[in-house]
């Protein structure tokens, strides 16, 4: 008989897990526009990564995808500021900015998530998850400020912020 209670207390166990996850994923959609809007403040127009190479962008999204840190990517953000100034200069920097919303907007997101969702041990695990999404959007933002060559759309037409 206990074998039974066990085995329905980890099947409870196991529901309220996947229950609190998913109510984190939700959570996490919700939040999406406060994301965009934020990394398209920073990437305004072309002058705001007028240095910034494409190639530059995708090694930290790379970055981003290979690591379970948000410090990497931070570290890896200010070690591309220290190369060149393609990311920027001074605290205007594009790379700072970027570091300033991942330590301030995207944690303080993933605080309010795990504590709206009572799951305070996914803290790091939410965070890093905004971070990604934050610079996927950004990842986007770039395409459209730096467009392909050939992209006869973007060419002839004006632009749209």
């Amino acid at each position: 008989m206990t074998d039974l209670t066990e085995q329905q207390q980890k099947f409870q166990q196991q529901r309220e897990k996947q229950h609190k996850e998913l109510k984190i994923q939700k959570e996490i959609r919700q939040v999406e526009d406060d994301l965009v809007i934020a990394i398209e403040k920073i990437l305004k127009d072309e002058n705001s990564c007028k240095n910034l190479e494409k190639s530059q962008y995708r090694n930290l999204m790379h970055v981003a995808d290979t690591t379970d840190s948000t410090e990497v990517i931070k570290n890896f953000l200010r070690y591309q500021l220290g190369r060149d100034n393609k990311w920027g200069e001074g605290k205007n920097s594009l790379a700072l900015q970027i570091i300033d919303d991942i330590d301030n907007l995207l944690k303080n997101k993933a605080q309010e998530i795990v504590e709206k969702v009572k799951y305070s041990d996914k803290f790091k695990i939410v965070w890093l998850e905004l971070t990604r999404r934050y610079l996927g959007y950004g990842s986007r933002r770039l395409k459209y400020l730096k467009p392909d060559k050939d992209n006869s759309y973007r060419n002839t037409n004006q632009k749209v912020n």
